[in-house]
């Protein structure tokens, strides 16, 4: 049996990866007894994780989200890919996350033992931004999360818009908010002006509180790319037609794959998953265009692009044989 600080990760990881675990599989799967698990979530609740008790044949628990930031634990892998990634965070452009980035990997660096310091020492990464075809501003992270949260919870958002500041301010209903050639934007219907509009964020001044909430309204045709694609086009941004065009859910941050996408839409869903719409010259293109974010993703479509997923795998799998 492990011993209990390992044991503490190992139920914390696995608490970590679905929605429900029953008592039963967890001790299956950690080798211990259902009292063992019992007195182990018992030890992580006084640590501060929020773990609720599932009803069920034989008791299940459910890892929520609390009010306070509880010590957070590491395998040896998970420390040094977190490493990895407040690097890249605090040496990347426009992200408005630099600064914080490089106070986070301060304090990890700090609490690291030994022999994980020496592994992370030997590790020296700058992100190099691809370059874009105009240059990318800066965008405040505080205002960025203050969209998105307007934008899920269903409130009209108010902000002023460019250097006017006395122009009444915008009053709009937002629903997405995606990134296109390196720029933050916010899809939203504008109030005033009864009809849609793209925001850049970089240029929008929040006003607070924000207003009532709202019944959101169906985006022309029904896709935020297609329609964002159909804006920046008419305006001469989009860098042209392509044969074939397809959409996946990628598990990775907006902002992650924003930085490695130039002639795609990205909508940011959650804090680590969003939306890709790309185009290609062919399908199987398309498909390895999106096997190279090397993240898990789900197809939304068309049905071409699933069959050439189906068909590069094929050509993968008897590369490897050969």
């Amino acid at each position: 049996m492990p011993k209990t600080s390992a044991r503490l990760l190992a139920l914390l990881s696995l608490l970590q990866t679905r929605r429900d675990w029953s008592g039963t599989v967890l001790a299956e799967r950690l080798d211990i007894s259902l009292r063992t698990v019992r007195r182990d979530v018992d030890r992580l609740r006084e640590l501060g994780y929020p773990i609720a008790a599932v009803k069920g044949p034989d008791g299940g628990y459910r890892l929520g989200a609390g009010t306070e930031l509880p010590p957070l634990l590491f395998d040896d892998d998970q420390a040094v890919a977190l490493t990895v990634a407040l690097q890249i965070a605090a040496t990347s452009l426009g992200s408005g996350l630099g600064e914080a980035a490089e106070r986070a990997l301060n304090t990890v660096r700090q609490v690291l033992p030994s022999r994980l310091r020496h592994r992370v020492t030997a590790l020296d990464v700058t992100a190099v931004e691809r370059p874009a075809t105009r240059p990318a501003e800066p965008v405040d992270a505080t205002v960025l999360l203050t969209i998105s949260a307007a934008v899920r919870a269903r409130e009209i958002l108010r902000f002023d818009y460019g250097d006017d500041s006395t122009k009444p301010p915008r009053r709009t209903e937002p629903h997405h908010v995606i990134t296109w050639d390196g720029r933050w934007y916010l899809v939203a219907w504008d109030l005033d002006r009864d009809d849609w509009r793209t925001f850049r964020v970089d240029r929008m001044s929040l006003r607070t509180p924000n207003g009532p909430r709202f019944t959101a309204r169906a985006l022309p045709g029904g896709d935020v790319a297609a329609y964002v694609i159909g804006v920046f086009r008419g305006s001469g941004q989009a860098s042209g037609d392509w044969p074939c065009q397809g959409t996946v859910l990628l598990d990775l941050p907006a902002a992650t794959v924003a930085r490695y996408t130039r002639d795609g839409v990205v909508e940011q869903l959650t804090a680590d998953r969003c939306r890709l719409t790309l185009g290609s010259w062919s399908w199987i293109g398309l498909a390895a265009a999106v096997a190279r974010y090397d993240a898990d993703f789900d197809v939304v479509g068309p049905g071409e692009l699933t069959e050439a997923f189906a068909h590069l795998a094929r050509r993968f799998a008897e590369a490897s044989r050969r």
